[in-house]
């Protein structure tokens, strides 16, 4: 199996302060998000299911309209087409992974 070292990835801009580097493989998509404190995501759904872990610093996800304020050791669930936004408290590195593989990521 191959290494990878995200060091090599180029970052992408998904939002303002959101900046992710991004693993694709045949039917995942694993997203290393580097998030700017108090910058905020808006509402928005997809149809990939997501989970979510941050790995340093604290994020507010709201999940169908119900906060949740997480940090290391936490992992969120995100079902399919369930409305959330967030916000990062601090600076946050999170891991999102994606099912089915986000083709509007490897765009980018």
């Amino acid at each position: 199996m191959p290494t990878i070292e995200l060091s090599s990835i180029e970052p992408k801009e998904i939002a303002p302060g959101y900046a992710a580097r991004f693993i694709h493989t045949d039917n995942i998509t694993c997203s290393f998000v580097d998030i700017k404190a108090g910058a905020p995501l808006k509402e928005h759904s997809h149809v990939h299911e997501q989970v979510m872990q941050v790995l340093e610093g604290e994020f507010e996800l709201t999940l169908a309209g119900k906060p949740i304020r997480f940090g290391p050791g936490t992992v969120v669930v995100i079902p399919s087409n369930v409305p959330h936004s967030g916000l990062a408290i601090t600076d946050c590195k999170v891991l999102d992974v994606f099912n089915p593989v986000r083709e509007d990521y490897r765009a980018l």
